[in-house]
């Protein structure tokens, strides 16, 4: 393994004779993509495809470019504004963005018409590959950004509203009075004129999510990545039901005649509920929730060996001292030990409903230390995850204000 494993092993770039050393936790979140593939190679050979040279002692990866245009780089990644090098020839400063893995969408405006200008010079204007690389770049960030620009920012809050309809509908569809007042409107053939259809804005919220999940398929980087990602295959299983049923109805087959197809097509309908960890994509809290886990997973299976070792034992012990000595008080809550496993759980995440409790001297002391232990072992490694959650969230708020400085001058201008 050609990187060291340590969070806190030091790597070290070597720009053209200019070193920068920074962890292997920045590495991995790197902004520029040449730099943070680094972080996945697991062999010499996969590290020397990225890089010129790498020194496996010192850690340190060499790479035969121009020092001073790195700088400016640099500069773009600290304060999240990208200027041409003085003196130095557009086309020649553009192909060092593109070796690190940025485009011309990074320019300041005011650069990227003189990189325009200076393409139209030397009869560059064709260059049909390039901008159809540009534009799908810009439309990634759109759909996946919503940050990076005003039109994100306007497609953004669409999406949220739609989420939040869809959501209502879907709460509304559990409700006793929504069948019967969908069947009114069946028997009377005609809309009411105090709002729109239940059907027809389920059929509109549907529609954008096909449409959006479609576009960010075709501008993916990766189509095999963005298969894999989870919320994208939340999207596509929760959109599936609607076509299916609607293809049904239209073949004459009634929905109360499916049976068990009918049972699942309910059961992914309600997968829509997931739609709302779409918002992760436009709220800071929500962004920092989910990296923290991300990088916790660790703690948090700690956290469940813990809680499922402490189930296993004191529930084997309340089983015995309330109902399996037999003498002669005998609690039919505790007769097995996945039943009072359950009252386990609540008592050592002090919730205790009180619908399970013990009646022995044994069981309450039992109960007592099941309790104190409880507390004890979820709280062992709170620490290390808020720890997390606060360099997380630290993280995020310079991105956003990064975004927010780029979105700022394109205001302006």
């Amino acid at each position: 393994v050609t990187l060291r494993r340590g969070p806190r092993t030091i790597c070290v770039l070597n720009v053209g004779g200019t070193r920068y050393a920074f962890t292997r936790e920045v590495i991995r979140d790197f902004p520029l993509r040449r730099v943070s593939r680094l972080h996945a190679c697991a062999t010499e050979k996969e590290v020397l495809e990225l890089c010129d040279d790498y020194d496996r002692d010192r850690n340190e990866f060499f790479f035969d470019r121009h020092a001073q245009a790195f700088v400016f780089i640099m500069l773009y990644v600290r304060y999240g504004k990208l200027r041409f090098v003085p003196g130095v020839c557009e086309l020649s400063f553009y192909t060092e963005m593109l070796y690190w893995g940025l485009e011309s969408v990074h320019l300041d405006s005011c650069c990227q018409k003189r990189l325009d200008d200076r393409m139209s010079e030397i009869g560059l204007d064709d260059l049909s590959e390039v901008d159809r690389e540009q534009w799908l770049e810009k439309m990634r960030k759109t759909f996946e950004e919503p940050n990076s620009s005003l039109f994100a920012q306007l497609l953004a809050s669409v999406s949220v509203i739609f989420v939040l309809v869809s959501m209502i509908m879907l709460c509304a569809s559990t409700l006793p009075d929504w069948d019967t007042a969908k069947r009114n409107i069946v028997e009377e053939h005609s809309l009411s004129s105090r709002g729109l259809k239940p059907s027809l804005l389920e059929a509109v919220c549907i529609g954008w999510f096909t449409a959006e999940c479609t576009m960010r398929f075709l501008v993916a980087r990766s189509k095999w990545d963005f298969i894999r990602r989870p919320l994208n295959i939340i999207d596509v299983i929760a959109i599936t039901p609607y076509y299916v049923t609607m293809a049904m109805a239209q073949a004459g087959i009634p929905g109360a005649g499916l049976g068990v197809v009918g049972v699942i097509l309910r059961v992914l309908r309600m997968m829509r509920v997931f739609w709302l960890m779409k918002l992760a994509r436009h709220f800071l809290g929500l962004q920092t929730l989910g990296l923290t886990l991300t990088r916790c997973y660790r703690e948090m299976v700690m956290l469940m060996v813990f809680v499922f070792v402490a189930m296993a034992i004191y529930s084997a012990l309340a089983q015995l001292l309330e109902y399996g000595l037999d003498l002669g008080m005998q609690n039919p809550d505790y007769a097995s030990i996945p039943a009072a496993a359950w009252w386990v759980i609540i008592s050592m995440t002090t919730v205790g409903y009180g619908d399970v409790y013990p009646v022995t001297i044994g069981g309450r002391v039992l109960g007592g230390m099941c309790v104190v232990s409880g507390i004890v072992l979820l709280a062992l490694p709170i620490t290390f995850i808020y720890h997390s959650f606060v360099q997380c969230y630290h993280e995020l708020k310079l991105r956003s204000a990064r975004y927010a400085r780029n979105l700022s001058v394109e205001m302006l201008q």
